[in-house]
């Protein structure tokens, strides 16, 4: 036994193949199978394979992976909830769209048999005045659900707000065009897609260009529209609000943002009015064929309860 060992020193010496090595140290005496074997075998894994896995970790390692792993809960999250507001947008985007040719508009004739009497300044103003208290109503009764133990129905609200919103100021815009004698060209469908675009931009419709059905339901309108709905979901925020100070905040913010628009869209309206002396007769207005939602229906009857007369 005492021979061997120079023997696999030797072999040991002169072969650098990782095999090899673990051949020479199988023996009785240092296998760790055998009885009596050593720990010193251990020399036998080939000194250039690596371990799999560590078995220790460098300082901060572990730190460093643990906020990894919590960080990748939140990016996920902020992920899906903006997944969540674009499909919210779009939703509210769509149901605008849809229910623009359904709101109805008074004409001109049919305002001014309504308000004797009032000349153009006059009757606008108290087109505006109605659509204001009509989104102030709103807007508190959105603040007032806020107080309602249903989490959940807070985002169907919002949308619920601004659509109805929507339809109310759609109705102010159109008649607005009407009182200033500004009538966009073609049917309803066109007028309506005009007044959107006008509602969409805060502004009065250029009657030397017309809007097309194509280009109104183009992408850079539909992208204008989705950016004026963000504004106005963040803008509605506060009215969810709870202990009814959602419902004060909701009515005050609804009037102010429809007296804004109402303004700006009467600034450009007034500088290209035409005299109702000077008006050519106009057919009446044809009243749309597609009824609007319930929700949205009571809410322009707050505006203008003739309308669904």
């Amino acid at each position: 036994m005492a021979g061997s060992t120079p023997f696999r020193k030797r072999r040991f010496r002169k072969s650098g193949d990782p095999a090899e090595t673990q051949v020479a140290s199988m023996d009785p005496e240092t296998d760790p199978g055998a009885s009596g074997g050593s720990a010193s075998a251990e020399i036998a894994i080939p000194s250039g394979t690596a371990p799999a896995v560590p078995t220790e970790t460098g300082p901060g390692e572990g730190s460093r992976y643990g906020s990894g792993a919590r960080r990748m809960p939140v990016r996920n999250g902020v992920r899906k909830g903006g997944e969540g507001v674009k499909g919210a947008v779009q939703y509210v985007t769509d149901r605008i769209i849809e229910n623009a040719p359904r709101v109805p508009v008074r004409d001109l004739a049919t305002l001014r048999a309504q308000f004797p009497g009032l000349g153009p300044e006059q009757l606008a103003e108290k087109l505006v005045s109605g659509a204001c208290a009509a989104t102030s109503t709103v807007g508190a009764g959105i603040g007032a659900a806020a107080m309602l133990p249903v989490p959940p129905a807070m985002p169907a609200e919002l949308a619920a707000e601004i659509t109805a919103v929507a339809a109310i100021e759609l109705k102010l815009v159109a008649e607005l065009h009407e009182v200033y004698g500004l009538r966009p060209h073609g049917g309803r469908t066109e007028r309506s897609l005009a007044y959107l675009t006008a509602w969409t931009e805060e502004r009065g419709v250029d009657l030397t260009k017309p809007t097309t059905l194509n280009a109104a339901l183009g992408g850079q309108m539909k992208r204008e529209l989705r950016q004026q709905i963000m504004k106005r979901m963040f803008r509605s925020l506060p009215n969810l609000m709870p202990f009814m100070v959602g419902a004060a905040v909701g009515a005050v913010m609804n009037r102010r943002d429809t007296r804004k628009l109402a303004e700006k869209v009467r600034g450009d309206l007034r500088r290209r009015a035409v005299d109702w002396e000077a008006l050519s007769s106009l057919p009446p207005l044809e009243r749309p064929v597609q009824p609007l939602p319930e929700a949205t229906r009571v809410a322009l009857e707050a505006s203008d309860p003739t309308a669904f007369g």
